[in-house]
């Protein structure tokens, strides 16, 4: 009994003993902004988040029955002292993914494409070059449970992503498959983009025109851009990485929208708007989604408790991660305030 209570008393002195040293490898940011007293707010959190370092931000917010709101925050444009505006386009990053998954699935009610077939069905040249080849589904790529390495896991990718990018499926071929078909999960950028060139085949032309004619179009989308280079600059808010005075801003980074296009696209994903008879019950992806690249990370989700869609634009990232915990804290915080204003109302009826 003695010596059980002293070994119980050693490994709590030990797990003390390893938190105090694990707050010190923390960001003193990331603890203050978790342990802030919370704003009444969204406003002022956006204000204390621009506080924290951000460069920039804007926050749409769509509940239901009430006229979409609008937050902003910081600079549009730092150099040139342009404050963040509601309506400028950002670099969306993987919240694209939504719009791929919601195609595909169009594409497999249409018979044009099958859930169930392999890789190998549709592109048969990589047997040799991608492990499994023959085993992966086109939904265990959609739900990144294909074993496919992701080639932005590849350091070398990063010494020039915009040069690398144009071939960037060279990155995760002839590489040992991360598990087996089906038995893991890893998030995986190389799964969306064989499902684009997938749709590309198959449909003959480029997938962009058909997100554009079977998504964009009947959402009346008309803030929603597959490139950088389809848009006028001056539009697009500008983007920065913690210690480089580069303004990222021309760089091609894939899908660019308002937060108010994603948060209408966001409300018809949830709500089932978004899709045709018999593709909602065959949907297999998320309903909410983050993006990142350099100098650009969002978050959007949908809060069923109370019926609210939350777009996140923050033109600030970093190489540790710390940007993006800052921001997922920020996120959450905004959508507490959200919760507990709701509340309250309710509480007043």
């Amino acid at each position: 009994m003695i010596k059980n209570r002293k070994a119980k008393w050693i490994v709590r002195v030990l797990l003390l003993v390893g938190t105090i040293i694990s707050m010190f490898f923390v960001p003193w940011i990331l603890v203050k902004a978790w342990i802030l007293p919370l704003p009444d707010t969204v406003q002022k959190q956006v204000d204390e988040a621009i506080g924290h370092g951000f460069d920039g931000m804007i926050i749409y917010v769509d509940q239901a029955g009430k006229p979409p709101k609008y937050y902003t925050g910081g600079w549009k444009d730092r150099e040139n002292k342009i404050p963040a505006e509601p309506n400028s386009l950002f670099k969306i990053a993987s919240i694209s993914k939504l719009y791929t998954a919601v195609a595909v699935t169009k594409l497999v009610r249409e018979n044009l494409l099958s859930f169930n077939k392999s890789l190998i069905d549709y592109l048969p040249e990589l047997s040799d070059r991608i492990e499994n080849a023959e085993e992966i589904t086109l939904e265990m790529m959609i739900q990144h449970r294909s074993g496919i390495p992701n080639f932005t896991d590849n350091p070398t990718y990063w010494e020039n992503e915009q040069v690398n990018s144009k071939n960037a499926l060279d990155f995760a071929l002839d590489l040992p498959a991360s598990f087996k078909p089906n038995e893991g999960y890893e998030y995986s950028n190389t799964n969306y983009l064989l499902l684009r060139k997938i749709m590309d085949k198959v449909l003959g032309y480029n997938h962009n025109e058909y997100i554009k004619e079977k998504i964009l179009n009947p959402l009346e989308l008309k803030n929603t851009f597959f490139s950088i280079s389809q848009v006028d600059l001056d539009n697009v808010m500008s983007g920065y990485y913690v210690g480089h005075n580069e303004d990222f801003k021309a760089r091609e980074y894939g899908m660019l929208a308002t937060a108010e296009d994603v948060g209408i696209f966001l409300r018809a994903l949830n709500d089932g708007s978004v899709f045709d008879k018999g593709e909602k019950e065959i949907y297999p992806y998320e309903y909410s989604h983050g993006g990142l690249v350099v100098g650009y990370q969002s978050l959007a989700e949908y809060h069923e408790d109370i019926d609210a869609v939350v777009v996140q634009f923050i033109n600030t990232t970093d190489f540790e991660g710390y940007e993006w915990n800052l921001s997922e804290i920020v996120f959450n915080r905004i959508v507490k305030i959200i919760r507990k204003k709701t509340s309250h109302n309710n509480e007043l009826r």
